[in-house]
């Protein structure tokens, strides 16, 4: 892989027209990056030179990777060797993880007996990963498909129910199932768009969600800013904002 780029602004593609960056945004901020945000699924084009780029984020959506027939999909499929041949850092979330691991060569599918995990489950620290998770953490996730770990990753997060939670390669490319990005109004959104979708088998009604959050998303969130400045920024320090800003 290439050094990484020391540019200044992120690359946020989302799958919906109504993604937001979330706690993610509200994080990476923090340290005087610029977004730039691109909605393929609304027209957007993606674009060619990434030398401009710190940090490519793709988020989640409600399709699956393998939705060839839909135009984000394709758009994004066809995005990611330009990613792989930068020197941008990617982090892929959820659906995200799922198309780098299918363009890396892994398998998407679903769990072999139909659960989903739509709300609260743990995930545990691989041997490889300890130095990123704690030995168990309880994280919000909303998918019925599991990627395969690529050829190259290394598998830094695992659960039960999905084997592959969280992938990287060479410290550049990470992949994970879950979604740190949520906030308190993403969160309600989803449920407000979505609910039907809960009762599906392994799922979390939503009051079982919001008491979730309640109980665990403060320390989630915790360990995403640590995860953000030890992956995502590496040794930048945080903005020093002026006494009016």
């Amino acid at each position: 892989m290439n050094e990484l780029s020391p540019a200044n602004r992120i690359l946020l593609i989302f799958n919906s027209a109504t993604g937001q960056p979330g706690r993610l945004g509200t994080v990476l901020r923090k340290y005087g990056y610029e977004f730039d945000i691109r909605r393929p699924g609304e027209g957007d084009a993606l674009p060619d030179d990434l030398s401009a780029y710190h940090l490519v984020v793709v988020f989640g959506g409600p399709m699956s990777a393998n939705d060839d027939d839909l135009g984000n999909v394709q758009a994004i499929m066809e995005f990611l060797p330009k990613v792989v041949a930068s020197n941008a850092l990617y982090l892929g979330i959820c659906l995200g993880a799922q198309m780098m691991a299918r363009h890396l060569g892994a398998e998407i599918e679903p769990h072999p007996e139909g659960l989903t995990e739509i709300g609260y489950y743990p995930v545990q620290a691989t041997e490889a990963g300890q130095d990123l998770f704690p030995d168990e953490m309880m994280v919000y996730h909303w998918h019925s498909e599991g990627f395969g770990l690529p050829a190259g990753a290394e598998l830094v997060a695992t659960g039960s129910v999905f084997p592959h939670q969280a992938y990287h390669i060479d410290e550049r490319i990470w992949g994970i199932q879950f979604h740190p990005e949520v906030d308190d109004e993403t969160h309600e959104r989803w449920l407000a768009n979505s609910a039907a979708k809960t009762d599906r088998p392994n799922g979390q009604d939503p009051d079982q969600q919001r008491a979730g959050r309640a109980k665990y998303d403060a320390a989630f969130g915790a360990w995403f800013e640590r995860f953000a400045a030890k992956v995502l920024v590496k040794d930048r320090a945080p903005a020093q904002l002026g006494c009016c800003d």
